[in-house]
């Protein structure tokens, strides 16, 4: 312990008093180099504080930008064989269906940022409810059996549910923006995951649209 006391003492290191608190006698020249050293080292010292503070925080996004973009990869895996799928039996609906999904999103998106601050927030509360009714009835449908009338229900109420979300997710996005949450890398996350879910049900609609429409030609052929 005495030897660490030491590594920072200096070795002239005079002994001092009260009396001398008392001396406001002009401080000497070598007492006002030591001090520019002492803050030149302080204002040193916390700025390579901020760069470790500064090199944490890009550490920490670039892994949470990492983890987004494996999430993404992982989606699209998941999602791989219905776009299989649809290759087999159009690509042109697959490409519709992008785009369909890309103009819906940037029309809901635009009107959330020209609408009044705050004003669709309020339909969270229906969406959730709505969603939580989407989910009951999906395990209803696996348990007891389903419908293609019940499917058909499903894949459009769902897409209304997400398209909804659009608007919400932006203006809560917005909104928490304002107050100072600016999490690009989660706020990106959640309007990808109302991307994806409403792609997916467009391309199922089309896909189910295309093959009913061959369906019946073949009968009518028949």
């Amino acid at each position: 312990m005495e030897a660490f006391s030491s590594f920072f003492d200096s070795q002239n290191r005079r002994s001092w008093s009260y009396d001398s608190l008392k001396n406001f006698r002009q401080i000497s020249p070598a007492v006002q180099n030591h001090l520019k050293r002492v803050y030149l080292t302080l204002c040193c010292a916390l700025v390579a504080s901020a760069f470790g503070a500064y090199l944490h925080m890009l550490w920490n996004i670039e892994k949470r930008l990492s983890l987004l973009f494996l999430s993404a990869v992982l989606q699209g895996a998941s999602v791989g064989p219905l776009i299989k799928v649809a290759i087999d039996v159009d690509p042109s609906i697959l490409i519709t269906a992008f785009v369909g999904t890309a103009v819906a999103f940037v029309c809901f998106s635009v009107a959330a940022m020209l609408a009044r601050r705050r004003e669709y927030l309020y339909l969270g509360g229906l969406l959730s409810s709505a969603l939580s009714i989407l989910m009951w009835l999906q395990f209803a449908s696996s348990i007891f059996g389903g419908s293609a009338s019940v499917f058909k229900f499903e894949l459009y109420f769902g897409l209304l549910i997400f398209v909804g979300y659009m608007v919400v997710d932006t203006q809560e996005i917005i909104e928490k923006a304002h107050l100072g949450d600016m999490d690009y890398v989660k706020h990106s996350l959640t309007l990808f995951t109302d991307f994806v879910a409403v792609f997916v049900r467009i391309l199922i609609i089309m896909l189910k649209n295309s093959t009913d429409k061959k369906e019946k030609k073949k009968k009518r052929r028949n």
